[in-house]
C-alpha cells in the first residue's frame, strides 16, 4: 500500500478511467458501453471551463480509484455544492482508509470552488459504503431517484 497517491487525472490516464468506469457500473449493476467515453470525458475534463472533475487514486501509474465531481447550484441553499458523481476504488484496496482519504481531500475543494457542502448518492444494496459514508458524517435522505430519457 505504499507509494498510492491522491491526484487530480490527467489525459494519460483516461483509458484507465473507462476501465475502472466499467468495472464500477459492473459492480452497480449497470450497463456500460466504453464506446465513445475517451473521447467525452478528455472534452468535458479538460476544456477550458470545466464540467467535470476527478480525483484519482494512483499507484505507479496504475489507476486503483476514482472521483468524480462537479460544481452545482441549490435552489433551496441558494449556494453552490459538489457533487460527488461516482467514488470507486478496486476491491483489493477497500477498507483501508483510501475512500476518506479521497473524500477529504474533496472537501478540500469546497472552498476553492467556493462550495458549501458535498452531496452525493449509493445503491440501497452497497451496505459496505452506507456503513462507510455514515461511519465518516454522511448524512442520508431517503430519496428515489428516476431517469428519463
Amino acid at each position: 500500500m505504499d507509494n498510492i497517491n491522491i491526484r487530480f487525472i490527467e489525459p494519460k490516464d483516461i483509458d484507465q478511467l473507462v476501465d475502472l468506469c466499467a468495472t464500477h457500473a459492473l459492480f452497480e449493476r449497470f450497463e456500460y458501453s466504453k464506446k465513445g467515453k475517451s473521447k467525452q470525458l478528455l472534452k468535458e475534463l479538460f476544456d477550458q471551463n470545466p464540467k467535470l472533475y476527478c480525483l484519482v487514486l494512483e499507484n505507479k501509474g496504475r489507476l486503483l480509484g476514482y472521483m468524480s465531481y462537479m460544481r452545482q447550484f441549490s435552489t433551496w441553499g441558494a449556494s453552490n455544492y459538489l457533487y460527488m458523481d461516482c467514488l470507486y476504488l478496486e476491491e483489493s484496496i477497500r477498507g483501508n482508509s483510501f475512500g476518506e482519504k479521497m473524500i477529504r481531500r474533496l472537501q478540500k475543494e469546497l472552498n476553492f470552488l467556493e462550495c458549501k457542502y458535498i452531496q452525493w448518492q449509493t445503491p440501497s444494496f452497497n451496505k459496505r459504503a452506507i456503513k462507510f459514508y455514515e461511519r465518516i458524517g454522511g448524512i442520508s435522505l431517503d430519496k428515489k431517484i428516476f431517469f428519463l430519457y
